[in-house]
């Protein structure tokens, strides 16, 4: 198995879940996978545990990863920790679990990539606060992008930090309102590539707002955004 190569140009790719076309998604492997490759960024989901800890997965539940079904909000670490995964063929592997925050974080020093990262549900100012020290302690601030579907999330965030680089993931169609609101707090962009047109990338960015997209597997796709000058492409297995 192997990424499928494109023409990106100037726009840099992202690793959607860690190299997910080949590994097991946030897991360990596949962000290692990713980190092997050229990639600028390995994007990720944190959730908070029932105990106050922050672990990575996508969903609220681990039933489409493993051959358990545990809700992530209503168990401890420990608990969620000793759910074994599976591989691309479906086959459960001892060496696959859900990583926790800090041990991703470490995993993108070590490979020296970007850190992006999904603030999954509706956090706490506390819990964001909390996000932000196992950040400082464990990589940088300014080695990380911020990403949710939750506004509120990203508010809170630029409130305890300044000078964070912070997307808003997005679905809907590019208009004024969206861009007004961006900018007032100063947001990028994370949206549904389909929603995307050259007109809407060069009106984002006369207003000074970057535009990373989601999620690209189609070669063709991806080299005509490519060309139309998006920022940032996230895939889980073009390079």
């Amino acid at each position: 198995m192997d990424t499928i190569r494109i023409n990106s140009g100037k726009t840099k790719m992202i690793a959607h879940r860690g190299l997910s076309g080949i590994e097991c998604e946030n897991t360990a492997a596949a962000f290692v996978a990713a980190g092997n490759r050229d990639y600028f960024g390995i994007e990720t989901d944190v959730h908070r545990t029932l105990d106050g800890k922050f672990i990575i997965i996508h969903d609220d539940n681990t039933s489409r990863v493993s051959a358990d079904s545990l809700s992530v909000e209503n168990n401890d670490f420990k608990t969620l920790r000793s759910v074994r995964l599976a591989d691309k063929e479906g086959k459960i592997r001892e060496d696959l679990c859900l990583p926790s925050l800090a041990e991703y974080l470490r995993i993108c020093r070590a490979y020296g990539k970007t850190g992006v990262l999904e603030l999954k549900n509706l956090f706490s100012e506390y819990d964001i606060s909390e996000i932000l020290k196992t950040v400082r302690n464990e990589y940088k601030i300014d080695k990380m992008i911020f990403i949710s579907f939750h506004f509120e999330n990203l508010v809170y965030l630029r409130r305890l930090e300044k000078n964070a680089r912070i997307q808003f993931l997005y679905s809907d169609k590019v208009d004024n309102a969206l861009i007004e609101r961006l900018k007032a707090h100063s947001f990028d962009l994370d949206i549904h590539y389909s929603r995307l047109t050259e007109a809407s990338i060069k009106l984002l960015h006369e207003n000074g707002i970057r535009v990373n997209c989601w999620t690209v597997d189609d070669k063709h796709a991806a080299e005509k955004l490519a060309l139309w000058g998006v920022d940032f492409i996230t895939t889980n297995i073009l390079q």
